[in-house]
């Protein structure tokens, strides 16, 4: 290819007026959906619309919903899991390119989340209430 050796404004404007144009569409349908919902929204308010949850039935009780730190582990050690399987996934895609030293790599990988994995559960971050739970309801803490 042919590149030039100095700045163009005339060449950058050219490459560019794509992006301007989609930057000034997508700035325009925001603002229509704004109008629009102004103009067209509601405008009475309600006694229940500033209660939480504001689906007109009055809320009784407290709003706030206490979950086990549990769930959060699972969570997360899911979307941990999860990316991994990404980065699998494109290592299968590019198997031919990355050959055999991309094979060991990539094994030597599978075997660290096995690894990883043996130990959160011999941890018992997998559980969901097995000993955890009947050493709470037995009264043992230990």
């Amino acid at each position: 290819m042919n590149y030039p050796t100095q700045f163009d404004p005339a060449m950058q404007l050219t490459q560019l007026w794509p992006l301007i144009v989609y930057c000034l569409a997508v700035l325009g349908l925001i603002a229509l959906m704004l109008g629009l919902s102004y103009f067209l929204g509601q405008r009475r308010r309600d006694p229940a619309t500033d209660e939480p949850y504001e689906s007109g039935i009055v809320s009784q009780g407290s709003a706030r919903l206490r979950l086990s730190v549990a769930y959060y582990l699972v969570a997360i050690l899911f979307i941990v899991f999860d990316l991994e399987a990404i980065y699998l996934f494109s290592w299968a895609i590019a198997f031919r390119e990355a050959g055999l030293l991309g094979f060991v790599e990539a094994t030597i990988f599978i075997v660290i989340l096995l690894v990883g994995l043996i130990y959160l559960w011999r941890l018992g971050a997998l559980d969901w209430g097995g000993k955890q739970q009947s050493r709470m309801e037995s009264g043992d803490n230990q």
